[in-house]
This record gives C-alpha cells, sequence and structure tokens, in this order.
C-alpha cells in the first residue's frame, strides 16, 4: 500500500513538473505569420511564429506581475515594432545577417528569451503561472498593431518616464507626430524612478575621456540647458562640452533626466526615470492599468492621434 501511494505522489509530482512544457507546446498556433529571428549568442536564425515570439519578447520586456491590461499594451507594441521591421512588410530585418527579420540583442530590437531561459529567470512553478498569465495577454490582442496614416508606427518603449515622456526629438534627431511628450504620473511605483550613483573625481574623468586634460585642474560641471521635457540636454565639463545622451551612455546613468552635485569627495548623479523616456511608460502603463484603464486607452495615451488595427497579411 505504502509503494503504492509513494509511487502515485511521484507520478503526480512529474505530471506537474511537466505539464507546464506540455501546455505551451500544445497552446494553439494563431495565423501563419514567421519571424526570422537571430539568436546573436548561437550564431543561428530560427523562424518563430509571429505570436509566440510576441510572447517571449513580452516575458522577457515587461515584469509579468504587472497588470494585464499592461501586458496587453505590451504586447501590441511589441507586435508593432516587430511588424514594422519584418521584410515581408517592407521593414528593414537585422542589416547584420542576411534573411533575418530581427535579433534577440536588446540594442539591436527587442528582448526575447526562450522557455530554458524563462525558467532559469522565474522558476519552474512561477513559469507555469507567468506564461499562462502573458499567453492570455498576447492571445487577447493577436493580430493588433499600432498605425499612424495607415502605417505600424515605431512603437518605442521604455520602462520609467519620470514626470514626463521625452519628444523623440530630445533623443533623436526627427520630430514623430506621436511621439509626443505628456504628463505621466503614473510610474511613481517603479523601483528605478529614482536614482542615485557616484563617481570619484578619477572614475568621472576617465569615463567621459578627460583624465588627462583635466587631472590638475580638477572637476568643473554645470548643466547647460535642458529639454521641453526637463531632461539634460547639454553638460558643461571644463572647457569641453557633451550631449546628456552621450553622458548617460558614456557613466552608465540610468537616464539623462539627472541632477549633480558634490557630497563627501564625490559627484553624484541623482536620476529620474529609466529609459530614453520616449513613447510608452512599462510602470505608467501597469499604473494607468491599476486606475481601470484598457490598453486601447493606455495605448492612445502615449501614442498620440493613432489608430489599433488589426493587422492585414494580404
Amino acid at each position: 500500500m505504502k509503494q503504492a501511494i509513494g509511487g502515485l505522489f511521484l507520478f503526480l509530482f512529474a505530471l506537474l513538473c511537466l505539464l507546464p512544457l506540455f501546455l505551451v507546446k500544445c497552446a494553439p498556433a494563431p495565423a501563419d505569420l514567421g519571424v526570422r529571428l537571430y539568436l546573436v549568442e548561437e550564431k543561428r536564425t530560427i523562424t518563430i511564429e509571429l505570436e509566440e515570439y510576441i510572447k517571449g519578447v513580452v516575458a522577457a520586456e515587461m515584469p509579468a506581475n504587472f497588470h494585464p491590461e499592461a501586458l496587453k499594451a505590451q504586447a501590441v507594441a511589441a507586435r508593432t515594432v516587430t511588424v514594422r521591421r519584418l521584410k515581408r512588410f517592407g521593414g528593414s530585418g537585422y542589416p547584420a545577417v542576411a534573411g533575418a527579420d530581427l535579433s534577440n540583442d536588446v540594442n539591436d530590437s527587442q528582448a526575447w528569451l526562450n522557455k530554458k531561459q524563462l525558467i532559469a529567470k522565474w522558476g519552474l512553478w512561477a513559469y507555469y503561472r507567468n506564461w499562462r498569465k502573458i499567453a492570455d495577454a498576447v492571445e487577447a490582442t493577436a493580430g493588433l498593431v499600432i498605425s499612424y496614416e495607415g502605417r505600424p508606427i515605431d512603437a518605442l518603449y521604455h520602462s520609467t518616464s519620470g514626470p514626463r515622456t521625452a519628444n523623440a526629438e530630445e533623443v533623436w534627431s526627427a520630430s514623430v507626430p506621436y511621439l509626443k511628450s505628456i504628463p505621466c504620473s503614473f510610474c511613481h511605483h517603479s523601483p528605478r524612478y529614482q536614482q542615485e550613483k557616484a563617481f570619484s573625481s578619477a572614475e568621472f574623468l576617465s569615463a567621459l575621456g578627460l583624465a588627462g586634460p583635466l587631472a590638475t585642474s580638477g572637476v568643473s560641471l554645470r548643466i547647460v540647458d535642458r529639454t521641453a521635457s526637463g531632461r539634460v540636454k547639454t553638460v558643461q565639463i571644463g572647457a569641453y562640452q557633451y550631449t546628456a545622451t552621450e553622458v548617460r551612455s558614456r557613466l552608465g546613468l540610468a537616464s539623462t533626466n539627472f541632477t549633480v552635485q558634490l557630497r563627501d569627495g564625490k559627484i553624484i548623479f541623482t536620476t529620474i526615470g529609466y529609459g530614453h523616456g520616449v513613447g510608452l511608460c512599462q510602470y505608467g502603463a501597469d499604473g494607468l492599468a491599476k486606475e481601470g484603464k484598457t490598453f486601447q486607452e493606455i495605448l492612445r495615451y502615449y501614442y498620440q492621434e493613432v489608430e489599433i488595427k488589426k493587422l492585414r497579411l494580404n
């Protein structure tokens, strides 16, 4: 009797362990549209169905504990980014690799994680719960993209905007009609809303390539001007001027919305927000969803004068 009970227990345990993988494999496949994805670390290109790809993007790009409406908004934004890049629809693809549409390099396009990586990230039990929640959000919005004047938009998104999102021209050269600065008071719950980063004078000058020119004269730093959304535009360091984007990149700052002070012999940068600040604020989307907004309302708030439509495959 004890052996039978023990055997039954082991069977049920094994079944529960394998159930998440089985359910994911058996999930119904949406419309037949493949994404040719270049895996940078493996140096190979795979073809994955669009909606399955979007699930891996949402799982990689947004916390799984976010409100379902925020996850839906992220799914539509990620799908729009993807469709805009697909060669089938006249997109640029992934220029570094012939035949690829995108890569899993976050610096090139969007982050993407496969099942093995997600199990390592969440653990097996949380994987099943989180994957089902994300799959529901993606499937509920299947085929939906954001368009402006009949074309998929450049659906940029970032983690945490701070008090306002940024105009596209504050980060890149061109103004974009649907990527305008708007108030965002919905992302205060982000753990990256405000951060500090400290540098010694030597570390600061070295990072900016000024160790030689300013090593003996010390650090003189001044914020010259700010953008319309309140982010720093230009910084004066000694006789040299830098864009805030360059300073952020070289120092590894969370955003270009920062203040600087000297404290205890250190140069202290206090940043507000995380990311470039353009388009959808992910934590803001979660905040809006918790206030009862739908994913359509969230998307139309962060992207101005757009439409949300089903993708046409022909």
